[in-house]
């Protein structure tokens, strides 16, 4: 049985790339919340007995959190991989002359998490920021984790709650019956598929940020230098007229408070491991729901 993740319809993965290309240059100036929470899953490293030394960072986008893991595990060789060759040209970048000519700098390859160009067995530690929403089948991307980790290896993730941009989304709900905000995928849906895979000891996590913004239209133009729009295969397909653009801004102002709109993200958290030899068995698995609220400025920093 293939079991898709909760999305109304598939993802179309050439336009999701399409739109992080194009977003390339302007990712890092409104990334904040995405700097925040991968270095909050980095910080859960310092609790897990670990000492990689093959990592693949999946997902990696510009390449942020990629360094900071060649940083933290300074004997490890560390893979950042995203499917947006735009992306990884921004990633390369940042290296410096340091880095390129001294010690073990970060490698970055084009590549999509649901079929990984990494040979089986070959990982030690799978970390991945925010990714998993763009995945059509999370069984599929799990079990593909699960093929490249060695024995006893570990992945550490994050992902986006159905909660995210609720607001937005409630408010084109008003106007029509449009699918305009990409659907997140739920922490318990998420926890099935890692069982799924067989990946073993599962325990997840959830936490809330709220950002602001002064309206609705700074909120959509910083989801645009992100190039996180809707990329499901059902989406509206014809630009969005200025009439039913203005009502949904219009409907967005029910949610001011204190002179601000806010947007909520629901962050989930969560690790597993492949098993040291039998597979796994089903089991529970450990949640724990955390409510963080931050009011940052403009770009959440």
């Amino acid at each position: 049985m293939n079991h898709r993740n909760t999305h109304n319809a598939p993802i179309d993965k050439q336009a999701a790339r399409q739109s992080f290309n194009k977003a390339a240059s302007t990712y890092d100036g409104a990334a904040a919340l995405q700097r925040e929470v991968g270095l909050r899953l980095l910080e859960r490293m310092h609790i897990i007995r670990l000492n990689p030394k093959f990592i693949i960072d999946v997902g990696c986008g510009t390449g942020y959190l990629t360094i900071q893991l060649r940083q933290f595990f300074k004997q490890a060789h560390v893979i950042g991989m995203d499917f947006a060759e735009q992306m990884l040209g921004k990633a390369r970048s940042k290296l410096t002359w340091r880095q390129m000519l001294f010690g073990r700098r970060p490698v970055f390859i084009c590549g999509d998490a649901e079929r990984l160009p990494i040979a089986d067995q070959s990982v030690d530690l799978i970390f991945s920021n925010l990714t998993l929403q763009w995945c059509n089948d999370l069984t599929a991307a799990f079990s593909e984790f699960r093929r490249v980790l060695k024995p006893g290896g570990l992945l550490m993730f994050s992902s986006l709650g159905p909660d995210t941009l609720k607001e937005l989304r409630h408010s084109w709900r008003t106007i029509d019956n449009g699918h305009h905000v990409h659907p997140f995928i739920d922490m318990h849906d998420v926890g099935d598929a890692l069982l799924r895979a067989r990946l073993a000891d599962p325990v997840m996590d959830m936490e809330y940020f709220t950002l602001t913004f002064k309206d609705g239209l700074q909120l959509m133009r910083e989801l645009k230098m992100l190039g996180a729009h809707n990329a499901q295969t059902d989406r509206p397909h014809n630009l969005t007229g200025k009439t039913h653009l203005r009502q949904m801004l219009q409907a967005y102002e029910r949610f001011r408070n204190d002179g601000r709109l806010p947007a909520t993200y629901e962050i989930v958290y969560g690790h597993a491991w492949r098993p040291e030899t039998k597979p796994l068995e089903t089991k529970a698995i450990d949640t724990v729901q955390v409510d963080f609220q931050r009011r940052p400025g403009r770009t959440g920093k």
